[in-house]
């Protein structure tokens, strides 16, 4: 894992800086937008559970109300009564994720792994849960083209912890693929239990003994 992960770190750096830079035109329609839309900060700023649980200040555009207080428990769907309508736009685009394409380059975040919780949640994390700090946190990554803001974290992090057992090139790759899908025809499409996925599936099998080969570029 070790040395796919050092790999990996260099591959981030060169995307994370390159998407920077052709983003920043997206950046000032964004800021832009979001002056114009709601008084307020331009980005939101919250301290997150980086690998190993240690923590880090995460950025991202604002997308709700300034005065709304986050209740680290609430599941924030994008028709949540919070999120300005210039915000709903910037949460189905994900374009309000992109300023962590900084933390990318920093070094707090990976491309691809498991989003990053508030600190709240990761000082209560099981032994089942903190599995998912074994690798960096993530712009994008299993649960995410898997599940939407509607599902429970529960049910994300069994992706999350299948991710960390299978980590490698083609799963990432898949979801790299995934992730423009995602993108252009909705979380919503593509939402699904982890139970009803072809990776749990593959988790019953496994512990059924019948150890198939994981066929990671799955639907």
């Amino acid at each position: 894992m070790n040395v796919y992960l050092a790999i990996r770190r260099i591959v981030d750096v060169l995307v994370s800086f390159t998407l920077m830079v052709l983003l920043l035109p997206v950046w000032l329609v964004a800021a832009v937008g979001i002056k114009l839309t709601s008084p307020g900060p331009l980005l939101f700023t919250q301290t997150r559970g980086g690998r190993f649980g240690k923590p880090f200040t995460a950025y991202k555009f604002r997308t709700m109300r300034a005065d709304h207080v986050h209740d680290p428990t609430e599941v924030v769907p994008l028709n949540h009564r919070a999120i300005t309508r210039f915000g709903r736009f910037l949460r189905r685009t994900k374009i309000d994720e992109t300023p962590q394409l900084y933390n990318v380059l920093r070094g707090d975040m990976s491309i691809i792994g498991p989003r990053p919780t508030i600190m709240d949640q990761v000082v209560r994390y099981d032994a089942f849960e903190r599995r998912r700090l074994e690798v960096p946190p993530g712009l994008t990554g299993l649960a995410q083209v898997n599940s939407n803001a509607t599902m429970s974290w529960p049910e994300r992090i069994k992706y999350d912890v299948y991710y960390v057992d299978h980590l490698g090139p083609a799963l990432d790759l898949w979801i790299i693929i995934k992730t423009f899908a995602v993108l252009i025809m909705g979380e919503e499409y593509f939402s699904r239990r982890f139970e009803d996925s072809p990776y749990g599936r593959s988790v019953r099998n496994e512990h059924h003994g019948n150890n198939p080969r994981p066929d990671e570029p799955q639907p």
